[in-house]
């Protein structure tokens, strides 16, 4: 054998190792990235030839599969789909997988390692594939109410409710939202996701856990945790001036409208909690500490994210190098960044006596005939304060509820934020927030109003998002009653 070919034979010998170890890789190791991509058209064609478990909260039927005329199964989104898109997701033979039916795809068609035992018997018996139905935890009245309110305003934003005691999600409403069912309608798919995907308002986000915005004044409820950790009482005397300078700068943070709290000098934190006084709350921020700080975020789950099921963004305090920096955090701006799951996990902390449970969306998956495979139960994640502090806590914000406009007696407790953002944020429209917990009714709410929607600079959160938290608390009382 001369030296070209003995070099030919080489080099061929080398391509065909480089294939084998290519395909190896590939079958091996990458299974997931391609064969069992959602947007892997033969995956799709593969699942539209086995029936697929139906998704569904309280009852309510919201994603089933269909058989058509040909055999194959088409997945269809039932009951107001515009309301819960952004949690069910879709199912589509040209987009893929989104939301819920992305993140329970296997226990959905059955393929879980839950139904193993199920899918052998199965297969002996040349049955289909067992699958796995889904019900959700979220109660369709308030999902209803959140939505509405949202929608037929046009806010752009999010509303997220939690029952304390055992960390369900009984209301995630997202705004703007889509209908999964016209994205997987082939009449109007293609129009759909075009428009979809060029709407400024980014639909196709859940705004409720994918966006972290700066809190504003909801964030003081943390502020005020860490302070009363380090000894500050509700008669603790902070100043009332109607600006202060950060340490270290020519910086000047203002109250509200440039107001003196309460007309005062010096005022009581239950005062400057009451009325929402950003100059108290810088002092007792630095005076506190940024390690209480961060510890205190910390421990009500900033910074965390939680298996949902559904993307989720982590929040953060940022990072705090200086007193100056700790002044403008205390009242959640800076660098200061929350979800709406994480400050309605805050407010149901408060409310469930400072015990953070983990927040679940998921009650249980069931079997065709109704049994369950799985159940999530309550899971205590952490003591964020002590049930003295939480019930201070509660005080103060059952006061501040009743300074907020349009209280009109209810057993509320809430803390209002009017967050300013962007280059000009003196200037900007501010995002508008309520965090509340209903003490008598296990409920807790978080609601935000993207730019303040219609109201613009002059949007406040007792205005725009307040009018909306306590009508979903009112529904959660309705449906107990």
């Amino acid at each position: 054998m001369n030296r070209s070919i003995r070099m030919v034979s080489i080099f061929s010998l080398l391509l065909i190792l480089v294939l084998l170890i290519n395909l190896t890789v590939i079958q091996a190791f990458r299974t997931e990235e391609y064969a069992d991509n959602p947007l892997n058209r033969r995956a799709y064609l593969e699942m539209a030839q086995q029936p697929r478990g139906s998704i569904s909260t309280a009852g309510v039927v919201l994603a089933e599969s269909i058989q058509d005329e040909d055999g194959f199964y088409q997945r269809q989104y039932l009951n107001n789909p515009q309301i819960y898109g952004p949690v069910t997701g879709y199912l589509s033979q040209v987009y893929g997988a989104a939301g819920l039916e992305a993140s329970y795809n296997e226990v959905l068609n059955g393929t879980d390692e839950t139904m193993a035992v199920r899918s052998v018997w199965s297969t002996i018996l040349g049955e289909s594939t067992p699958v796995g139905n889904v019900e959700l935890t979220l109660n369709p009245g308030m999902q209803q109410v959140a939505h509405d309110f949202m929608a037929e305003s046009g806010y752009e934003g999010a509303v997220v409710a939690i029952r304390p005691s055992t960390g369900e999600i009984l209301t995630m409403a997202s705004s703007p939202s889509y209908n999964a069912q016209e994205i997987v309608d082939p009449n109007t798919s293609e129009a759909t996701w075009a428009a979809l995907n060029a709407d400024p308002g980014s639909p196709l986000l859940n705004h409720a856990t994918q966006e972290i915005l700066p809190p504003g004044s909801t964030f003081k409820v943390i502020t005020t945790a860490a302070g009363l950790a380090q000894g500050y009482t509700p008669d603790s005397q902070l100043t009332g001036a109607n600006n202060i300078t950060l340490p270290g700068t020519n910086t000047t943070l203002e109250n509200y409208g440039g107001q003196v709290c309460a007309g005062q000098q010096q005022v009581s934190l239950a005062t400057a909690f009451q009325l929402s006084c950003n100059t108290a709350f810088v002092e007792m921020g630095i005076g506190a500490g940024a390690d209480a700080m961060r510890d205190t975020a910390a421990a009500f789950g900033v910074g965390e994210t939680y298996n949902l099921g559904l993307p989720m963004v982590a929040g953060t305090v940022g990072d705090i190098p200086d007193d100056a920096a700790l002044g403008q955090s205390s009242i959640g701006q800076r660098d200061v960044a929350l979800s709406v799951l994480q400050n309605a996990v805050i407010a149901a902390t408060v409310a469930n006596g400072g015990l953070r449970m983990e927040p679940h969306l998921v009650a249980r998956v069931t079997s065709p005939s109704g049994s369950t495979i799985s159940q999530t139960e309550p899971r205590e994640l952490t003591q964020a304060v002590s049930p003295e502090v939480a019930g201070t806590l509660t005080e103060l914000m059952r006061a501040s509820e009743r300074n907020t406009a349009g209280y009109a007696g209810q057993d509320i407790a809430s803390k209002t934020g009017t967050a300013e953002h962007g280059e000009d944020s003196r200037n900007s429209n501010p995002h508008a927030w309520y965090i509340a917990f209903s003490p008598s009714s296990d409920v807790a709410v978080a609601v935000v109003v993207k730019n303040g929607g219609s109201a613009g600079q002059a949007a406040t959160g007792g205005s725009v998002a307040a009018p909306i938290g306590r009508a979903v608390i009112a529904a959660a009382v309705g449906s107990q009653g």
